[in-house]
């Protein structure tokens, strides 16, 4: 049929039209927000880059936390900040560290709200990359017992989910295996897969005070030209244990997100990351855009693409709206 028989547009005449013939439906049950965390008390100091984020004291996290799983929001993604940083990263895998002590303050507060806990060391880190440095480089090997060490500290305080964002080979493998060793086998693990080396992590990295003081992560986060190497990165994941898949960054990568989602049918988590965000947040700040209807189109792409959850820092925005 063509026209003048077919024409689209009558079913765009008004909103309820066009509501009963979506295809894509993007709501609260669908995000997750990350979260910022450090040491001290009364703490929520906004983060100059990323307008409406703060790092918070547990007590003030706490209290985020409460509001949060009021508005609906399935969970949140915790990100340490700790006062002390060293060249092993210690306090990624402290048990008394920042991450598990918010951990259980959030439990014993709203158990009910999902917590995750993102794994890498660039946070505590003197050297802000994501692992151990050895002759210049992240060792992949010497870092990997190491992620599972912090794993298994962060589920022993009471975390739902472990986040594994550091790009090491293997990393699935050995913190199933730490995890299960430690009776800890229902655990979910959702790792960053695809995680590229992208540029729009710029705020975040002076959200989480991890930028790196020497070189960068190309040697360890992917390509951001390479399509064909993000499908095996996922396929080795879920080998090794993974049960869910991240691709982050999102919007310069939804074909990724497609080609995961149509691969592996398995559940896919992607990362609306700071740079993202910010550029949303920046250009409305101008004038130059609507931000509601911006964050719904560029949320909502992301979810077309194939994404099941999506991590943003708009995640109190779409369940106010």
């Amino acid at each position: 049929m063509s026209y003048p028989a077919a024409r689209p547009r009558r079913l765009r005449q008004n909103e309820n039209l066009r509501r009963l013939v979506r295809q894509t439906h993007l709501t609260v049950d669908d995000v997750i927000l990350p979260l910022f965390v450090r040491p001290g008390q009364s703490i929520d100091d906004p983060i100059g880059a990323m307008p409406g984020c703060s790092q918070m004291s547990i007590d003030v996290l706490v209290e985020e936390c409460r509001q949060v799983a009021g508005m609906g929001i399935p969970g949140v993604i915790l990100f340490g900040i700790p006062d002390e940083k060293d060249p092993v990263g210690t306090g990624a895998y402290d048990p008394k560290g920042i991450v598990p002590s918010s951990i259980r303050a959030i439990k014993a507060a709203v158990p009910d709200l999902l917590v995750w806990a993102d794994v890498c060391m660039c946070e505590y880190t003197s050297h802000g990359h994501c692992g151990i440095i050895v002759d210049g480089d992240v060792d992949n090997d010497q870092t990997l017992p190491l992620l599972a060490k912090a794993s298994v500290a962060y589920t022993d305080a009471g975390a739902d989910v472990i986040a594994p964002s550091d790009m090491m080979d293997g990393r699935v493998a050995i913190i199933r295996q730490a995890l299960d060793g430690e009776g800890f086998s229902e655990t979910p693990i959702v790792s960053y897969a695809a995680k590229y080396s992208s540029a729009f992590y710029g705020p975040f990295r002076e959200a989480a005070e991890s930028a790196p003081q020497f070189g960068d992560r190309r040697s360890y986060q992917m390509d951001s030209a390479n399509s064909d190497e993000a499908i095996r990165e996922v396929a080795l994941d879920l080998d090794e244990g993974a049960d869910v898949v991240m691709v982050k960054p999102a919007l310069s990568y939804l074909d990724i997100i497609y080609r995961v989602k149509e691969t592996f049918s398995v559940p896919v988590a992607a990362y609306h990351v700071s740079g993202e965000y910010s550029m949303i947040k920046a250009a409305a700040q101008n004038g130059w855009i609507d931000e509601k209807r911006v964050m719904l189109e560029a949320l909502t792409s992301i979810k077309r693409a194939g994404a099941d959850m999506i991590l943003t820092y708009f995640a109190k925005d779409i369940a106010n709206l």
